[in-house]
């Protein structure tokens, strides 16, 4: 891979894909905990909630990148706090990227995972409580084995998602190389820079394979879940 990328675009290469597995590495765990919570329960304000988490797919993503700059950046109602008690701090930074992109990706991840578990039929949830079940027990060996076919869907969207994520992350953590330029910024600079035509070609190229194998996989993992689970193709 070296010899056929240059340190420049190597290192843009290596740091989407960084960000990209980090943002999964969130997203998982909320997303499901989010997209169980909206199947499932009923309570005051689940619309709201549900308006929110979605909001990202509807607003521009330069709006998104520049809501998290003025709560998470450094002179952020947020970002502040977190920098002066915590030393965490997420502007211009790779963490930022992520941030940027989990933000971004969630509603994918959520939409993805609260379809699969409302097809999973609650009497079969009912009826393992009433054999004595815990409700942490049901989740893990009822509904969670069932929903793996939505969750496979949703990581893999949302890491393709990741990948390709340019506005929000920009107008967060700025186009940095080796701490916040990922493979769509380098296109970017490389778009900007006359005479740069091919490298901002090979990038394309190099996006395009990266998200179609992520998409491949996915249908492939799905298919073979579903026929261990039983479902229909």
């Amino acid at each position: 891979m070296n010899s056929l990328l240059s340190d420049y675009e190597w290192l843009a290469l290596q740091l989407s894909l960084k960000v990209a597995t980090y943002t999964i590495v969130w997203l998982l765990p909320i997303g499901l905990i989010l997209a169980w919570v909206l199947a499932r329960k009923t309570f005051i304000g689940k619309g709201l909630l549900d308006s929110l988490i979605h909001l990202p797919l509807v607003l521009p993503p330069i709006v998104v990148g520049y809501l998290l700059l003025i709560t998470m950046g450094k002179q952020g109602v947020i970002g502040r706090w977190l920098e002066t008690w915590l030393g965490v701090s997420f502007s211009f930074s790779w963490r930022g990227a992520v941030l940027a992109c989990f933000v971004i990706s969630l509603p994918l991840m959520v939409r993805a995972i609260r379809l699969s578990i409302e097809m999973v039929d609650p009497r079969l949830e009912q009826a393992a409580r009433t054999l004595g079940a815990s409700p942490l027990k049901v989740f893990f060996t009822i509904t969670l084995p069932l929903t793996l076919p939505g969750i496979i869907t949703g990581t893999m969207l949302s890491f393709a998602r990741s990948l390709g994520e340019f506005g929000a992350t920009i107008s967060f953590v700025s186009n940095i190389p080796g701490e916040t330029q990922t493979l769509p910024l380098a296109m970017f600079n490389f778009l900007e820079t006359p005479g740069s035509e091919m490298e901002a070609a090979r990038l394309c190229l190099i996006s395009i394979v990266i998200a179609l194998v992520s998409l491949f996989f996915s249908e492939w993992l799905n298919r073979r879940m579903r026929r261990r689970l039983g479902m229909k193709q």
